[in-house]
Order: structure tokens, then C-alpha cells, then sequence
């Protein structure tokens, strides 16, 4: 016992020597990874922009505009050309998807249609949920939302009433989340003209 308590402090002395050199690693490893990984997450917004975006001779990221729908941030990257909005990319994000967070950049023509979409994060099922990146532009069945304009189509999946969008096959609960962002990006984009149209 008396050993036991002799040894102790220098225990004590040595677990903590070893959570500071470790926390000291650990803050050292984050700075030097902190800067290339917001530069590849820089890097992959503006190409999802272009990817999404009809074509434009603006800077959209110089141009955003955010607004907040359902408690999330929504931000407009408008694609002008000549001058004239050609529509925009959307950034948008939920909570509600299988395994949390799913962010989509989507892409709208300026009537609102669907020109094209990227998911930029998310974390559902593998081979499931996951899916949602091809699903959504399969022009299988009724899967596809590129061409469709939610002013005009249900972005809800079959399965709950009214909807017109198949959902990804056994897991409509990431489907419905994705179609949400689909559904409140285009809603962040109407608020954005309707801004722009109130200036003039």
C-alpha cells in the first residue's frame, strides 16, 4: 500500500506529461492540415458552382447571397451573363437526412429548373442512401430531378402523397432529405430574384 502510494504521484507525473505532448501533437497536426483542407473545400465549392451553375461571366461567390430556411443557411451564387441573371447555384444544407447532415449545391436555370446538382456532404448508408449522388439524375422511372422545376413538380418522393420524384429504393428517408434541399434551395432562389427585382 505504502508502494502503492509512493508510486502514485509520479503516475500522475507521467499521465500527464503524456496528455500534454499528445495534445500538443494533435494541435500541431490540425494547424498544418487546417489551411490545405479549407483550400480543397475552397477549391471544390467553386468547381461544384461551375458545375451546377449555367454558364456565366460574373464572379457568383463574390455576388452570394444567403437566407435562412427551416434554421439552415441557404446561399445563392447567382450566374450572370451579359449582365442577366442565367440562374444560380444554391448551396443548402439539412439535418434530417438517415445519418444527419446532407449538403447539396444545386443548380437552377433562371425559371427555377433544375439544371444539375452536386452533394457535396453527407454520411447516409453505404449503397443506400449514398446513391443519392447518381439517383437523382437517372432518367429511370421518374428518379430524375434535372429538367424539373419545383414550381411546377412535387420534389417529394411518390411514396408520400402528391409526390412525383422516386425515392432511392430502401432508403426514402435520406431521399426525402435530399428533396427537401432540393425544395428549399429553389425557395432560397425565388427569395434571391425577388430581392434583385425589388431594387430595380
Amino acid at each position: 500500500m505504502k508502494k502503492l502510494a509512493s508510486t502514485l504521484p509520479n503516475m500522475i507525473l507521467s499521465l500527464g506529461a503524456v496528455t500534454i505532448i499528445a495534445g500538443s501533437i494533435l494541435g500541431s497536426v490540425y494547424t498544418v492540415t487546417k489551411e490545405p483542407i479549407a483550400r480543397q473545400e475552397a477549391a471544390q465549392q467553386q468547381q461544384a458552382i461551375a458545375d451546377v451553375a449555367p454558364s456565366f461571366d460574373n464572379n457568383p461567390e463574390s455576388d452570394k447571397w444567403e437566407t435562412t430556411i427551416d434554421g439552415n443557411t441557404f446561399t445563392v451564387y447567382p450566374a450572370y451573363k451579359d449582365g442577366k441573371l442565367a440562374g444560380a447555384a444554391v448551396k443548402g444544407s439539412t439535418m434530417n437526412g438517415f445519418a444527419g447532415e446532407i449538403v447539396v449545391m444545386c443548380g437552377f436555370e433562371a425559371d427555377g429548373t433544375v439544371k444539375d446538382y452536386r452533394v457535396l456532404r453527407q454520411a447516409e448508408t453505404p449503397g443506400l442512401g449514398t446513391k443519392m449522388e447518381a439517383w437523382f439524375r437517372d432518367p429511370t422511372g421518374a428518379r430524375s430531378v434535372i429538367g424539373k422545376n419545383p414550381e411546377n413538380t412535387s420534389f417529394n418522393v411518390t411514396k408520400d402523397s402528391g409526390g412525383q420524384i422516386d425515392g432511392i429504393t430502401a432508403a426514402t428517408i435520406s431521399s426525402r432529405a435530399f428533396l427537401e434541399t432540393m425544395r428549399n434551395a429553389f425557395e432560397a432562389f425565388k427569395s434571391y430574384k425577388n430581392s434583385e427585382s425589388s431594387k430595380k
